[in-house]
């Protein structure tokens, strides 16, 4: 079929451009937009650029580069951490076994979200994020990914010689707001792109950024994707030193990706307890209450105008219902309608609405835009359940989070759904996942992302947590904690994660020669041409970049195949049609020349220094080979 060279290449929003070539081809030459074409193609909804010209919209000073922060293609790559992650039998995975589909990033953020847009665009079904609210005290990124993590890291000084996070966002700072709105900004849009069409984003926030996180929301996911300001009452009340109002409430923003149709949230403790009556036929569904299906007068519906019969007997002339005929007659078969009989002789209709339906599922309600809780407390609870402590302040109740996790969109339930949180913080996430698994019989995944940063000792409660982690022996570090964390939920639940960091990339950043030695730039090209790749790569890193590179997820089915001398990966995945089979080796051999199968829906990948041009040329026969 043919011969590739495999190499690092990211195109963001390659959909959008897509679309754009199929509305105006002309306006694309050389594969690139010609903008003047494009304009003339608009007529009247291009609009000249004039700087006196005024918008409606949310503008502040670095808005530009953080639009071109979400473009700028990834530095990095990410590679398996083994023995960090969890089997779901308890043990750990450090055989580098795990059959595990969730997954754990320790890594910064922005960067591992690049990453992942190749493997999960359209891809994830809801997201969570509690992301730094602002209030003055918050680490907050300053993105530059020119230079490597850590240097880069330290130079800004988000971090120290030592890697100890020492960067807050102070209300003095005349760019406070911008600086936030720059970090947030990239991040959403790269979420965005990872949403399926009915996936939907919840953004937990606070008075200090919610007027403008909502207006930059709007322009992300559009206007007409916003559902709902949820309005959440976290707390019971607040301590002495309160000068004026006792907040008790934070908000959490929630956008879909499309316009949905319809969303429906599972039964508070409250509105079970309506469900009050009893049915020995039926208890296995539960308890139900009852509600009128006759109107009070006759309207226009004439479908919905008919008499009713009981045994036999007309009991009830004309009238209009709430019901077809077809769907009550049905209700009264299944004893789901009750008949009561007045004392003037007339009778009351009233359908049975039961806890659970003729499957066991529970009845599903419309979520409200205020939450009495849970509360923060309980969040507190979550975690000294599993530590004895609580090493992580105030973090987001579990309960939270399985609450808007478990909400219908559009008439359709949640079963093999990823869901993504890149603020993990302590990990609440994946906890809410674990526990929504394991009560429902679900087989929910997740991936969470957490930078890995020094918990603050500015404040008594970082002082505190890290006076309790030394006794306990526990590292300082939020994404090691967060980790451990998800290890102690699992071991209770049965279920595990896998584990990979943000790392260099395996392959070597070219550097521009500015200098006039012809000699000097032979020599660079050459060494670029002998090896592709950086002193620090490795196989196990290769191997995750090559997933990533090829669209392929991090929770891939692999399967050890060998063929004479050399070993070989084979990968397959139920998000993508194709598969790889992916050999490492440092020598292809005759063996696996001749008795290899590959066809079209699978590509074979070695590196190019282990096979010959001849070779290549009889493997490209066969089907697609890609050479690193």
């Amino acid at each position: 079929m043919a011969h590739e060279k495999l190499k690092p290449t990211f195109v963001f929003d390659e959909e959008k451009i897509s679309k754009l070539k199929q509305l105006a081809p002309e306006c694309f030459e050389d594969g690139k937009i010609n903008f003047e074409t494009l304009k003339q193609n608009l007529g009247e909804w291009s609009e000249e650029e004039d700087e006196s010209l005024e918008h409606f919209g949310l503008f502040w000073p670095g808005k530009k580069l953080a639009r071109k922060a979400a473009t700028l293609p990834p530095e990095g790559t990410l590679e398996p951490v083994f023995g960090d992650g969890l089997k779901p039998d308890g043990t750990s995975d450090d055989d580098g076994y795990n059959p595990s589909k969730n997954i754990f990033i320790e890594g910064e953020n922005l960067e591992v979200l690049k990453l992942l847009q190749k493997s999960y665009a359209d891809k994830i079904k809801m997201i969570y994020i509690d992301p730094p609210y602002n209030t003055g005290n918050d680490f907050v990124y300053d993105d530059d990914f020119t230079e490597p993590l850590q240097e880069y890291l330290r130079r800004t000084g988000q971090i120290d010689e030592e890697g100890k996070s020492i960067t807050t966002n102070k209300r003095s700072d005349g760019r406070f707001h911008s600086k936030w709105l720059s970090m947030m900004y990239p991040r959403l849009r790269l979420a965005r792109n990872l949403l399926k069409d009915d996936g939907v984003i919840f953004t937990s926030i606070d008075d200090n950024e919610i007027n403008n996180l909502r207006s930059m929301m709007n322009e992300i996911f559009g206007e007409e994707n916003f559902i709902e300001q949820i309005c959440w009452k976290n707390k019971y009340g607040a301590g002495a030193q309160t000068k004026g109002f006792i907040t008790v409430h934070e908000y959490i923003l929630c956008y879909s990706k499309t316009p949905l149709i319809n969303i429906d949230s599972p039964l508070d403790d409250e509105a079970k307890k309506a469900y009050n009556k009893r049915d020995e036929k039926f208890e296995t569904r539960g308890g139900y209450f009852t509600q009128p299906l006759m109107t009070n007068s006759l309207g226009d519906r004439n479908n919905l105008q008919y008499p009713i019969y009981f045994n036999d007997e007309k009991i009830i002339p004309n009238k209009q219902w709430v019901w077809s005929e077809e769907r009550l007659l049905s209700a009264i078969e299944k004893n789901e309608v009750v008949f009561n009989k007045q004392k003037d002789g007339s009778y009351s209709v009233r359908s049975k609405q039961y806890l659970l339906d003729e499957n066991g599922v529970e009845r599903k309600s419309k979520p409200l835009s205020v939450m009495n809780g849970p509360f923060t407390q309980e969040g507190t609870g979550d975690i000294v359940d599993l530590f004895g402590y609580n090493p992580f302040g105030f973090v987001k109740p579990v309960r939270l989070i399985e609450y808007l996790f478990s909400f219908n969109v559009n008439n359709l339930e949640n079963k093999d759904e990823i869901f993504l949180d890149f603020f993990a913080g302590s990990g609440s996430t994946g906890q809410a996942v674990m526990n929504l698994n394991q009560k429902f019989n679900k087989n929910l995944k997740f991936i969470c992302i957490q930078i890995p940063i020094e918990i603050n000792s500015n404040d008594s409660n970082g002082k505190r947590a890290i006076s309790e982690l030394k006794k306990s022996n526990l590292p300082e570090n939020i994404s090691e904690l967060t980790k451990q964390r998800l290890r102690l939920s699992g071991q209770k639940k049965g279920q595990g994660f896998k584990t990979f960091r943000l790392t260099n990339s395996n392959y070597k950043k070219w550097s521009d020669y500015k200098g006039q030695d012809v000699a000097q730039l032979t020599a660079q090209f050459e060494e670029e041409a002998n090896s592709p790749f950086a002193p620090d790569w490795n196989k196990n890193k290769l191997f995750t970049e090559i997933l990533l590179l090829e669209g392929f997820p991090l929770d891939v089915q692999i399967d050890k195949l060998k063929i004479g001398d050399n070993a070989i990966k084979k990968v397959t995945s139920e998000l993508v049609s194709n598969q790889l089979l992916i050999c490492l080796d440092e020598k292809i051999g005759a063996t696996l020349i001749s008795d290899l199968k590959i066809d079209h829906n699978s590509s074979f990948i070695c590196l190019d220094s282990a096979i010959s041009n001849q070779d290549k040329l009889r493997l490209s026969d066969k089907g697609l080979i890609k050479t690193i």
